[in-house]
Formats: C-alpha cells, sequence, structure tokens
C-alpha cells in the first residue's frame, strides 16, 4: 500500500488542482469526496482511478476496489484536498465520461441554458435521473458538471445520467429532426403546462436563474410552458420547476 504523510506532496497538490474547472478540462479527470460519492462511484465500473483514505479511516469491505489503487494519506492531505469543512477521510480521482449525443440518442432529455448555480444543476440531474431521463445536455454558460458542489448535489446521479455539453441550438434541431417535441419555459407566448399531454419523448428546456431561457432558443421550441403561481412568490427555483415539469411531461 502506497503511504502519503505531507500535503506537499507533488501528487497531492495535483489532486488539489482538480478542485479548479481549468485543471478538470486539461485533464479530464475530477475529484470526489466521501463515502457514498465514492462507493457509487465504484459501482459504476472503469470510471475511478485511484482511491485515497484517511490513516484514521476504515475502508468498507463491500467496496468494488479490484484493479484500483488504494493510496493511503496522514489526514492533513484529506484535508487539502477537500472541498468540504469537515472531509469524511475518503475521496477518489475519477475520469470523466466523453459522452456525445450521437452515442445515445435520448428519447427524454432536460436541457439546460446558463443555469450557473452549482446546487441547481446537481439538483436538476439528480431529478432527472429520479424521472428516467435519458440525458441532461447543458449550454454555454452552465457550471460545470465536475464541480465539488455540483457532484455532491447530484448525490451519485452524474455517475449514471450521461451529461453533455454542447451547442443549444444543433442540439434542438436534432431532437426536432427525430420529431422529438421541445418544451420551452417561458411566461410570455406559453401556455399551463397541465395543457401539455404526457408522451414517450420530450425534450425539456429551462433556463437561468435570472433571465430565464435565451429568445433564440424559445423561437426554436415546439410550445413553451408556464407554471401558475398561485401564492404571492414571484417564481419557481429552476431545479423545482424542471422537476414538476419532468414527471408531468413523462409518460
Amino acid at each position: 500500500m502506497k503511504y502519503i504523510e505531507s500535503a506537499k506532496n507533488p501528487k497531492v497538490k495535483q489532486w488539489k488542482k482538480l478542485l479548479t474547472k481549468k485543471e478538470r478540462d486539461k485533464t479530464g479527470q475530477f475529484l470526489v469526496e466521501g463515502f457514498h460519492l465514492v462507493e457509487e462511484a465504484l459501482n459504476e465500473g472503469n470510471l475511478v482511478l485511484e482511491v485515497i483514505v484517511g490513516e484514521d479511516t476504515e475502508l468498507p469491505v463491500h467496496f468494488k476496489l479490484e484493479g484500483i489503487e488504494v493510496i493511503y494519506a496522514a489526514n492533513d492531505v484529506l484535508k487539502a484536498i477537500s472541498d468540504t469543512e469537515t472531509p469524511q477521510g475518503i475521496a477518489a480521482i475519477c475520469e470523466q465520461r466523453n459522452v456525445t449525443f450521437a452515442d445515445i440518442n435520448p428519447e427524454k432529455v432536460l436541457i439546460i441554458d446558463a443555469v450557473q448555480d452549482p446546487g441547481n444543476i446537481g439538483t436538476m440531474i439528480r431529478t432527472a435521473d429520479a424521472a428516467g431521463i435519458d440525458a441532461v445536455i447543458l449550454g454555454e454558460g452552465c457550471a460545470d458538471p465536475y464541480n465539488p458542489k455540483v457532484i455532491r448535489s447530484t448525490q451519485g446521479s452524474l455517475f449514471h445520467m450521461p451529461v453533455i455539453k454542447g451547442n443549444l441550438v444543433d442540439m434542438i434541431d436534432q431532437l426536432k429532426n427525430r420529431d422529438i417535441p421541445v418544451y420551452g419555459t417561458a411566461l410570455e407566448n406559453s401556455v399551463p403546462f397541465e395543457h401539455v399531454n404526457k408522451t414517450q419523448s420530450f425534450a425539456l428546456l429551462v433556463g437561468n436563474e435570472g433571465q430565464g431561457v435565451s429568445i433564440d432558443l424559445l423561437t426554436k421550441t415546439t410550445q413553451n410552458l408556464y407554471i401558475p403561481i398561485y401564492g404571492k412568490s414571484e417564481s419557481l427555483n429552476v431545479a423545482i420547476a424542471a422537476g414538476i415539469l419532468l414527471y408531468h411531461l413523462r409518460k
């Protein structure tokens, strides 16, 4: 077993860099923390490269570690690479998946336009997974799906939900060419969501927390929807709205 004692070790410095988007993009790797997320990543297979275990941490016997390097480290090392205030004593280095739209030809899709809050992105990925959606597509301006806060918010759904980054205009055109209706979310030129029937295939397009979906994208949709507000709140959180609509639309 390899043991790393110092947070100044070059390998530790490299791990810590994965907390930045620049390094994640450069290496195609990302870091996950905590027992639940590490286990979820291990269960997917061919995703985890290394598991880092704190010196006072007992590694669960049921973890699927065959062929994966396990590195024990001093607690200061775990603190150095952690994005949380109270590290659980276990982390993993994982490979990003390179999934394209053509690889999966999804029938039920959540499309996200310029949502910047990592918690909202993570919650929507988790909700899409729960609702049986085939893929999540992130457009320009969205938070990085491998941001530590996004990963924690997905609660492991990131590891078994295809998340694709791409040009949303192109993606919408491809969906419509396959006769898949694309539903936007907007207050103008829209209908209450209850007016749309459930369907076997669809795409739902949601947008930025403050500005909503861009006008250019809304002009390309099949139909735009809104969720009625019955109380005094001005609007719904985008992740909550996405959940309501995904569960309504799917058959």
